[in-house]
C-alpha cells in the first residue's frame, strides 16, 4: 500500500513542500534505553518526526535483566537498540542512516 500524504504541520517536510503522516497500520516500535542517554532522545525525535506515536521503551537502567535480553538478542550493549517490527535497526546512528537512504518510512510502513 503506498505511503498516504496530507497536510500535518510539525511532521517534517517531504516531497513538493508535502508534509508526510505516516499510515496507522505502521509496524510496532520497540527501543531499549536509559533516562540520561541523548542518543535515545534523538532517536524517539526522529522517529516521531517520521509519525511514530507510540515507542515500547524498554528503560534498561531500571531493569538490568533487560539490559542482559538486549545484549543476547542484539550482541551490543549501548542504547539505544531499536526494533521496528521484527527487525533490529540498530542504534541511532543506524537509524538516521536509515533514514537517509530513505528506507525508514517503508520498513515502518511495513513494506520494506
Amino acid at each position: 500500500m503506498p505511503p498516504r500524504w496530507r497536510p500535518a504541520v510539525g511532521v517534517g517536510p517531504a516531497d513538493n513542500g508535502r508534509f508526510f503522516t505516516a499510515d496507522p497500520t505502521m509496524q510496532a516500535v520497540k527501543m531499549y534505553t536509559t533516562q540520561v542517554c541523548p542518543y535515545c532522545q534523538r532517536a524517539k525525535m526522529l522517529l516521531k518526526q517520521r509519525g511514530v506515536e507510540a515507542i515500547e521503551e524498554i528503560r534498561v537502567d531500571l531493569d538490568p535483566a533487560q539490559r542482559a535480553v538486549m545484549m543476547e538478542i542484539t550482541g551490543r550493549r549501548t542504547v539505544p537498540q531499536i526494533f521496528i517490527g521484527d527487525t533490529h535497526v540498530g542504534g541511532f546512528d543506524d537509524l538516521s542512516a536509515l533514514d537517509q537512504r530513505g528506507g525508514l518510512m517503508p520498513l515502518l510502513n511495513g513494506s520494506a
